[in-house]
C-alpha cells in the first residue's frame, strides 16, 4: 500500500482521532488514505492498534476488497498487535456474504497461526457460513470436529444443525430428534429453532405438521416471529389455501408483528395463482403505505398474475412502476407483456417491446431463450399481415442476435413480400433461409414462382408496349413524308 500524507495531525496524534475520521469517511479508498496517514507518523511515535486495525478491515471488507483486508490482517500479526478473533470473523462473514465459504474457512484456519484461540462463537460462525452456502458434507464434518475437540452443544450450534439438516426431506426427522433432544441437553428451543423446523415442513408441502408445531410454540411461551409467520403463510399459498393465509397474516398484524416483504410477496403469489389478482394489487397498496419497498419479486409475482387474467394494462403500468423505482425487468418479464400483446394480435406493441428490451440491454438467458425464440417468431408473423416492412426489420434484428429463425416464419415472410411484388427482399430471406439449412416448403416455392411468372408478364407487356410506340412512331414518320412528297 502506498503511504499518502494528506493530513496536518496533531502533535501527538491518537488511535482516537484515526478512528473518528476513518468512521466518518464513507469512501473507502480515502479511508485507506486516512489510515496510511497515520502510518506514516510512526517516525512519531503513533502505532495503529487492535481498533484501527479492525476498523479499517471492516470497511475495506464492506467494500469487498479482501486482499487488501487480508494484507493489513498480516501486518496486525508483523506488528505484534493485540489480535481478537473478530477481526478474522468480520473477513470470514464477508467472504460469506459474497458466497466464497472455502475462502471463509481458510482464514478461519489462520486464526491459530496468529495466536488467536478460536472461541465456540467463531465455530458456529463457520459452521452457519458452511450451512448457508448449502455446503452441507463439509459443515456436517466441521461439526463432528467441533464435538471432537470438547465444544459442547449450545442452542445456537444445534439451530445451525437443524437449519443443515432441513434441506433435504431424508433428514428432517434427524432434525426433529435432535429438536426433541434439546431440552434434555440444557438447551432450550427459541424462536428461531420453531422457525426453521416450520420453514423445512413449510418447503416439503407438510403443512399440517409445521401448523401443529406452530401452535406448540405458543404452548412453550415461544412466540413467532415475522419470519415464522412468513415461513407458515408461504407454505400454505403455495398448497392453495391462501384464505387460511390470509387470516394468519390478520392475526400477526393484530399482535403487532409487522409484515415484511416478504410476507406481503407470499401473500401476493398465492392470490394470483388463484385469480385474484385485484386482491394482490390492494396489498401492494397497502405495502406501500407502511414504507416497504417492493423488490423484484413481489413486482414478477403481480406481473405474472395480471398477464394470466389478461390485465395488459395494469400489467405494463407494473412494468413502468418497476422501472420508475429503478428495478430492471428481466427478459422473462418483458417476454410475458409481449406474449401477451401477441395473444390479443396487438404485434406492433409486442414490437415495441422487443425493440425496448434490445435497447436496455435485456437480453434472454438459458431459461428464458426457448420462450424469445417463440415470441419473436410470432411478432414476424403477426406482423408480416400488417406491416411488413416492420416485421422484416424484426427478422433482421433476430438474424443479428442470432435468434433462431422457425420455418414459419420464412415463410410467411417470404409470401407476403412476394404479395408485394419486392422479389429482391423475397430472394434475399430464401437465401439465408438455405443458409440456415432449411429448405422452403411447397408453399414457399409456389409464392415465389407466382411472383416471377407475374414481373416476367409485365416484362412482356412492357416489351408490347415499347413494340406498338414503336410502330406509332414509324407510321408517322411515314405520314409526314407522304405530305412532304
Amino acid at each position: 500500500m502506498g503511504v499518502k500524507t494528506m493530513f496536518k495531525w496533531s502533535t501527538k496524534i491518537t488511535s482516537a482521532q484515526v478512528l473518528q475520521l476513518i468512521r466518518a469517511e464513507k469512501d473507502v479508498n480515502k479511508a485507506l488514505v486516512i489510515f496510511d496517514s497515520a502510518t506514516a507518523e510512526y517516525a512519531n511515535g503513533f502505532r495503529h492498534d487492535n481498533s484501527t486495525f479492525s476498523l479499517m478491515i471492516s470497511k475495506l471488507v464492506s467494500a469487498n476488497q479482501f486482499r487488501p483486508a487480508e494484507d493489513l490482517l498480516d501486518r496486525v500479526n508483523k506488528e505484534k498487535c493485540d489480535i481478537t478473533e473478530d477481526i478474522f470473523l468480520s473477513i470470514c462473514r464477508g467472504y460469506g456474504r459474497v458466497h466464497r465459504p472455502l475462502d471463509a474457512m481458510r482464514v478461519f484456519d489462520k486464526m491459530k497461526e496468529f495466536g488467536c484461540e478460536p472461541t465456540p462463537k467463531s465455530y458456529i460462525t463457520v459452521l452457519a457460513i458452511l450451512v448457508e452456502e448449502n455446503q452441507l458434507k463439509l459443515a456436517f464434518r466441521f461439526y463432528r470436529h467441533m464435538r471432537e475437540i470438547g465444544i459442547q452443544p449450545c442452542v445456537a450450534s444445534l439451530n445451525v444443525l437443524i437449519k443443515a439438516l432441513c434441506r433435504n426431506s431424508g433428514t428432517m426427522d434427524a432434525a426433529f430428534k435432535i429438536f426433541r433432544e434439546m431440552p434434555n441437553r440444557g438447551c432450550t428451543p427459541d424462536s428461531y429453532t420453531y422457525g426453521t423446523l416450520i420453514n423445512g415442513l413449510c418447503r416439503l408441502g407438510k403443512i399440517y405438521q409445521a401448523k401443529e408445531l406452530f401452535k406448540e410454540m405458543e404452548t412453550k411461551a415461544c412466540s413467532p416471529t415475522v419470519v415464522t409467520y412468513t415461513s407458515l403463510i408461504n407454505g400454505l399459498c403455495q398448497s392453495k389455501s391462501v384464505e387460511e393465509a390470509m387470516r394468519l397474516f390478520e392475526e400477526m398484524r393484530s399482535k403487532g408483528i409487522e409484515p415484511n416483504v416478504f410476507t406481503y410477496s407470499s401473500l401476493m403469489d398465492g392470490l394470483c395463482k388463484g385469480g385474484c389478482s385485484s386482491q394482490a394489487m390492494e396489498l401492494l397498496q397497502m405495502m406501500i403505505s407502511k414504507r416497504h419497498r417492493p423488490n423484484i419479486v413481489t413486482y414478477s409475482t403481480l406481473l405474472n398474475g395480471l398477464c394470466k387474467e389478461g390485465k395488459l394494462q395494469e400489467a405494463v403500468e407494473i412494468l413502468d412502476r418497476m422501472k420508475l423505482q429503478g428495478l430492471k425487468p428481466d427478459a422473462g418479464l418483458y417476454g410475458k407483456i409481449i406474449s401477451c400483446f401477441c395473444d390479443i394480435g396487438k404485434y406492433q406493441e409486442a414490437a415495441n417491446f422487443l425493440d425496448e428490451m434490445v435497447l436496455g440491454g435485456i437480453t434472454p438467458n438459458r431459461l428464458t431463450w426457448s420462450l424469445h425464440i417463440r415470441i419473436h417468431n410470432t411478432v414476424v408473423q403477426g406482423l408480416c399481415k400488417t406491416d411488413p416492412n416492420r416485421a422484416f426489420q424484426v427478422y433482421l434484428s433476430m438474424r443479428n442476435r442470432s435468434i433462431s429463425v422457425d420455418s414459419l416464419t420464412y415463410s410467411s415472410l417470404i409470401t407476403c413480400f412476394c404479395k408485394k411484388g419486392d422479389i429482391h427482399k423475397s430472394a434475399r430471406i430464401v437465401d439465408e433461409l438455405v443458409l440456415d439449412g432449411c429448405l422452403p416448403d411447397e408453399g414457399t416455392w409456389s409464392a415465389v414462382m407466382t411472383a416471377l411468372w407475374d414481373r416476367r408478364k409485365m416484362r412482356q407487356a412492357a416489351e408490347l408496349l415499347l413494340l406498338e410506340l414503336m410502330n406509332k412512331c414509324v407510321e408517322a414518320e411515314v405520314d409526314i413524308q407522304n405530305q412532304d412528297v
